[in-house]
């Protein structure tokens, strides 16, 4: 197919197909999604307006990726089935090869089509589950997601025939090193492969803005609450989905910065250790605090809370802050596929041992979040532990998608935590945190412990060729008292962090 220009069926508005392998073009005038036919074009119905991103991409971007210059020449905006949107941005590469650039919760998946010869056999959509293993060619795979997804909005021209409205059914597969594929259901299964990746990795210049253009970065939205009239912010307008007005407790929908009241919340008297938009540094990266979520677990009648703050990052998106009984936890995304049902797993050379299995419930929100959530909102929850890390399994059912999240958290003091927001006052850790750090004695004490114990035998050759026994006996062990007191207390203090566990793995008087 070669470059063409007709007019569009809908407004009589020019448009064209600048790349000639594309199949749909979005007319700029009114919206309709133009399609390529064998002799003229046909209408398959208007799209929304796409909204802008916080990320700055944007159609006519060019960069290069593996050495290999494309432009950006279109993009379509899905709907989640569980709330939510993504992006998915067509790249088009020499030779009219194009490349699949998602966009979601701040991470890229940049993804090629597959072509797979006929020995490899798809499995059908409604035959897996999460956490099944899917091999593609001599990859292995596991299912992260699945559901049915709808078209929301499009722009530019677009390698595949987009209808407006349309179900796109999917599973999303997790491998190993970052790898990431997609398997696509409709009149066929296309599979794409990939990898996730940062923005900077494909070079493209998203700092200056198009004088021509309407649409550009997201910045932060200053709005009025719909139920009670105060002001409220969005510093992630382009993500939100629910937010919570700070005057009057309603949750609200949050729709491209349009607000819609859902329910009043309970008014609680909550004083979080980081207030909302506070800025804090981890690792190098500047975060801010735009969401403050409590959650519990229930077990044997005892309700055991725990407070989760939501950060963001403009370039790496989103991560977590984990307090439990004050002891810190900074959680990320991770990429594990295999099992759960295991009692130990292992994720990056390292070896896991479960902790605990359970429900963890919402009890409150307050500030702006990227999914839908709402109070009573639960999720299956696995947690494997490594200290000072832990990987985080949580899984989630609707009618129409299934969703696993698997994140790492490494364990933070109060120290630390004050260093990040450069606050004062933070509570220290009560109790034995399940990941943090045990006791440890560095080498150099076990070289001097072994220079002492030399010494006393030493002595003894050299001076007492007939000393009694017994007080050399005596001497070495006093000088192995410190030894011997640290570990017992390093015993005692797994002992209590794995006190609470249903994995314990020390005998109890139970």
């Amino acid at each position: 197919m070669k470059h063409r220009s007709a007019a569009c069926p809908s407004c009589g508005g020019p448009v064209e197909f600048r790349t000639g392998s594309s199949l749909v073009t979005i007319c700029d005038f009114c919206q309709t999604a133009v399609a390529r036919a064998d002799k003229d074009v046909a209408d398959f119905g208007k799209v929304a307006d796409v909204g802008e991103t916080n990320s700055g991409l944007r159609l006519g971007l060019s960069g290069k990726f593996n050495k290999r210059g494309f432009y950006i020449s279109g993009r379509v905006r899905y709907s989640h089935p569980a709330g939510g949107i993504w992006d998915e941005w067509y790249l088009v590469f020499p030779g009219e090869k194009w490349g699949w650039l998602t966009e979601a919760q701040g991470k890229f998946y940049l993804m090629f089509e597959r072509e797979l010869t006929s020995k490899i056999k798809l499995p059908e959509y409604d035959s897996l589950s999460l956490g099944n293993q899917v091999e593609l060619g001599r990859s292995q795979f596991s299912v992260r997601e699945k559901g049915i997804a709808s078209v929301a909005a499009a722009e530019g021209e677009i390698p595949w025939a987009v209808h407006p409205g349309a179900d796109h059914k999917f599973v999303d597969l997790q491998g190993l090193e970052g790898t990431f594929a997609t398997l696509e259901y409709g009149e066929r299964t296309s599979v794409f492969i990939g990898k996730e990746i940062l923005l900077a990795d494909l070079g493209v210049d998203t700092g200056g803005a198009d004088p021509e253009s309407e649409k550009l970065p997201v910045a932060a939205l200053q709005l009025n609450c719909p139920k009670c009239g105060g002001t409220l912010v969005l510093r992630t307008p382009d993500e939100t989905e629910r937010v919570t007005c700070p005057n009057c407790h309603s949750l609200l929908d949050a729709n491209h910065g349009k607000l819609a009241y859902l329910q009043t919340l309970k008014a609680k008297d909550i004083h979080p250790v980081v207030p909302i938009g506070t800025e804090g540094v981890f690792f190098g990266d500047k975060y801010t605090v735009i969401g403050i979520m409590e959650r519990f677990a229930l077990y044997e009648g005892k309700t055991y809370p725990w407070t989760e703050y939501l950060l963001h990052n403009h370039e790496l998106g989103f991560r977590w802050l984990v307090e439990n009984r004050n002891h810190w936890s900074f959680v990320k995304p991770a990429s594990y596929m295999g099992s759960t049902f295991g009692s130990s797993v292992t994720y990056n050379g390292e070896s896991f041992r479960i902790f605990d299995r359970g429900v963890a419930y919402v009890r409150y929100v307050v500030g702006e979040f990227y999914w839908r959530v709402k109070v009573g909102d639960s999720v299956q929850t696995a947690d494997y532990i490594a200290p000072p890390k832990m990987l985080s399994i949580e899984e989630s059912k609707t009618k129409s998608s299934e969703e696993r999240n698997v994140s790492e958290g490494v364990y933070l003091d109060a120290e630390q935590i004050e260093a990040a927001f450069g606050i004062n006052g933070v509570r220290r850790g009560w109790g034995v945190g399940p990941i943090q750090p045990g006791p440890k004695l560095g080498k150099e004490f076990y070289l001097s412990w072994g220079g002492f114990l030399g010494l006393i035998l030493l002595v003894q050759l050299v001076f007492f060729l007939r000393a009694d026994g017994w007080m050399t006996f005596y001497a070495m062990l006093f000088v192995s008292i410190p030894i011997i007191a640290f570990h017992f207390y390093a015993h005692h203090f797994e002992r209590q962090r794995w006190a609470e566990s249903d994995y314990n793995p020390y005998p109890t008087s139970d």
